[in-house]
């Protein structure tokens, strides 16, 4: 069956359906007919610029690009435009993430060395200096009107890009041309990830290889009611949603990200919208969101499911969730931005919350040692992995490719960081990632594992846990917890609470209290500053 590329595929959804809307953004709406269009001006404009691809992909390592970079510095409005945009370009579109430091987005833009960089004007004081050299240097600067901040010297602002776009100068694209995800730095420099277009549509994006047009033209003229994508799509989690639903040919209605995060926004935009399902990252937008519909009404009965992925979301505020909006399903997404999306658990209100995944094609668990892939039942813990369609590799990184993407028992395949298991009925179970595993008297504790305990005890808004250095023990198991307004928690009723689900090895140490726990603009845990605070906290 023939491949699609991600232009093509938009391009068909635009000849069926011109008229449908494919993004709301505020009081931004477009048509698949202006998004069609708008695309093939900005790939025109970088291909009249001299970007596209150099070197095809048949004669390039796994970790090697032949296209040049174009790198989006944009919050999510016209987002998914830029990347369809780039990509028929046969350029490769790379996020950056706009709450890193000026010194850190030099830094990934020296590693990714794009030839264009698209960027929103609002971000462009804080990265003045950095988009300065940039254009320097002889990148193109492209800036976006979100009606706030100057036009950056040196830059060409998008409309008028896309009015030199109008005469078609992109030669054939191809299913191997590439789209880089770069990962969210979490535990090292972030590292871009190098996804085929023919991949990520089928493994991340709700696609298939479809044997000719008519396929699509069908599916789109029965999409369902629009999705809300929450999350900034300059993360991974946040574009496949994204993308999931416009490939399908629904509407998607994108969260402003500009302002500061408004619990209210939110929904009353899924309440005007009439939204089917709308994603969100974790407890940082769960909360403020229960919070919100505790104090008043929002009518909702058009949505029947809330997705969540790139962060846990605890189980109180799940069950919140539920008795607020009965009628939906809450679906917790698992996967990263090298295996993609990988399962799902499902939670409704008369079931209790999901602990497990049901795997997607290709899911797997790889032995401790690599020698060979976990059964259904087996009590070994492993490594999450996946074969079939998953990424070549990382960008200019041979080493990190062979380390994460290895062939195992004659297969390819990406092995993920976290340590996982398959229960009987070949379900996964999720320990957490090895890099947060704490060795305390050489028991292995996954972090991941005590914080959802921690965190389903009432008076407790948020935790984390980390280890620290312990003469005694090697490291030590601590928690950082922030607990309800008006509420008291004492640390022993916390180890008590622990201690009637857990192993006592992996009962906390020590508890230390903070205000609000800190989380990354993604909604991720913050564990460098949590370990920060383990070791500041430590008694003499």
């Amino acid at each position: 069956m023939p491949e699609w590329t991600i232009g093509a595929v938009i391009d068909a959804i635009a000849d069926a359906v011109p008229d449908c809307e494919m993004t709301v953004c505020g009081s931004r709406r477009t048509t698949f007919a202006d998004g069609a269009d708008r695309t093939r001006r900005l790939a025109n404009f970088l291909a009249a610029n001299g970007l596209g691809a150099h070197t095809e992909r048949g004669e390039l390592n796994r970790w090697e690009c032949g296209q040049d970079r174009v790198a989006l510095l944009m919050h999510n409005d016209l987002y998914p435009e830029m990347v369809i945009g780039a990509l028929k370009a046969r350029t490769v579109p790379v996020n950056v993430n706009y709450y890193y430091s000026p010194g850190e987005v030099a830094d990934l833009l020296a590693y990714l060395a794009p030839r264009a960089v698209i960027y929103h004007r609002s971000l462009g004081a804080r990265f003045a200096s950095v988009l300065r050299d940039a254009a320097r240097s002889g990148d193109l600067l492209i800036s976006v009107d979100d009606g706030e901040g100057p036009e950056l010297a040196g830059s060409i602002s998008l409309d008028d890009a896309l009015a030199q776009g109008d005469s078609d100068c992109v030669g054939p694209v191809s299913p191997d041309d590439l789209l880089m995800i770069c990962t969210g730095g979490t535990t090292g420099r972030p590292k871009g990830v190098l996804w085929r277009q023919g991949d990520i549509y089928v493994s991340s994006m709700n696609g298939a290889d479809h044997d000719a047009v008519e396929e699509i033209h069908t599916k789109v003229t029965q999409a369902g009611p629009p999705w809300f994508a929450v999350s900034p799509l300059m993360h991974a989690a946040g574009m496949w949603t994204a993308f999931s639903g416009l490939l399908s040919g629904q509407t998607v209605v994108l969260h402003d990200t500009k302002p500061k995060f408004d619990p209210r926004t939110v929904l009353a935009t899924a309440e005007r919208e009439r939204i089917g399902l709308m994603t969100l990252v974790g407890d940082a937008y769960a909360a403020p969101l229960v919070e919100e519909l505790t104090r008043r009404s929002y009518d909702l009965s058009s949505m029947f499911a809330i997705g969540t992925g790139g962060a846990a979301t605890n189980p109180t505020h799940q069950r919140a969730l539920l008795e607020h909006i009965p009628q939906i399903t809450i679906i917790n997404g698992f996967g990263s931005s090298e295996t993609g999306n990988m399962g799902f658990g499902h939670t409704r209100r008369e079931t209790p919350t999901a602990d497990t995944f049901q795997l997607r094609a290709g899911g797997l668990v790889l032995a401790e040692d690599y020698s060979r892939f976990l059964t259904p039942g087996e009590p070994e813990v492993g490594w999450v992995a996946r074969n079939g369609r998953i990424p070549l590799g990382y960008f200019n990184d041979a080493a990190a490719t062979a380390r994460t993407f290895p062939e195992v028992a004659g297969q390819r395949v990406v092995v993920s960081g976290d340590r996982a298991a398959l229960e009987p009925d070949g379900s996964l179970r999720l320990y957490g990632r090895d890099s947060l595993v704490v060795n305390t008297g050489g028991e292995k504790v996954f972090v991941e594992e005590v914080e959802e305990v921690l965190r389903a005890h009432p008076g407790v808004a948020d935790a984390l846990v980390v280890g620290r250095p312990s003469e005694r023990w090697g490291q030590e198991v601590v928690g950082i917890v922030s607990v309800r307004p008006r509420t008291e928690v004492g640390t022993e009723e916390l180890r008590e609470h622990c201690a009637t689900r857990l192993a006592r090895f992996k009962i906390p140490k020590d508890v230390l209290y903070v205000d609000q726990i800190r989380r990354l603009g993604n909604g991720k845990a913050d564990y460098r500053w949590a370990k920060e605070c383990a070791v500041e906290g430590v008694k003499a």
